[in-house]
């Protein structure tokens, strides 16, 4: 989809309601509401994050949404695709500052070339505890990326034509952190397996989009 086109409809979703859990429950690991009933307590104290679901014009002004593929390491979300993003600051006055800076630290992307067009709905992450808070934002700007490789392995530069078919999810077996392999819903995208917290964010968008493109 041209750029300016996706532009001109999105601009619409700031007055739109989140379509919310209904939507994240679609791209839901079989265990979910388990694990929310067991962690309640704990999600009382949840450490904070913000990520950016950030789209751009491509060089033919092809629109296009940014992921990123996690460095290999000891940690719950290790070799996992995500949207850039991190953990809240104590100097972050808040946690749409902590999604831009972070897609800043992560990508290369200026804080002060995003447009944030909406918040979209908070989700809960049992493995590593932590609630995030998701912004949808926009760059008019073909970015130059440029990754941080203490924590970034690759960029994925998603077409949102791909990103919007229907056709690109599916269900896969994967292994989880609770060491068990289940089947889960997932995208298919540029040959990355997306599934969990990333899937079911991915969703709400999808769905939210969809009410305007």
């Amino acid at each position: 989809m041209n750029f300016e086109t996706f532009i001109k409809s999105v601009s619409k979703i700031k007055n739109l309601n989140l379509p919310g859990e209904h939507s994240q429950f679609k791209m839901s690991p079989p265990f979910r509401r388990d694990l929310i009933d067991e962690n309640r307590e704990k999600m009382k104290h949840a450490r904070k994050a913000g990520v950016m679901a950030l789209f751009y014009p491509n060089v033919n002004d092809e629109t296009y949404l940014i992921l990123i593929l996690r460095k290999t390491y000891k940690g719950v979300h290790s070799a996992q695709v995500g949207f850039p993003g991190g953990k809240f600051e104590n100097d972050d006055p808040h946690l749409e500052y902590t999604a831009l800076r972070e897609t800043q630290e992560e990508v290369g992307v200026s804080i002060n070339t995003i447009e944030v067009l909406k918040p979209m709905t908070p989700l809960y992450i049992p493995p590593s505890n932590f609630t995030v808070a998701p912004f949808l934002g926009i760059t008019h700007q073909t970015p130059q990326f440029i990754k941080q490789d203490e924590e970034v392995e690759d960029l994925i530069e998603v077409r949102l034509t791909d990103f919007i078919n229907d056709a690109n999810t599916t269900s896969v077996e994967v292994m989880t952190s609770y060491k068990t392999e289940i089947e889960v819903p997932a995208f298919m995208l540029n040959g990355h397996v997306v599934w969990g917290a990333t899937a079911m964010m991915l969703s709400e968008l999808k769905d939210l989009l969809k009410k305007v493109l």
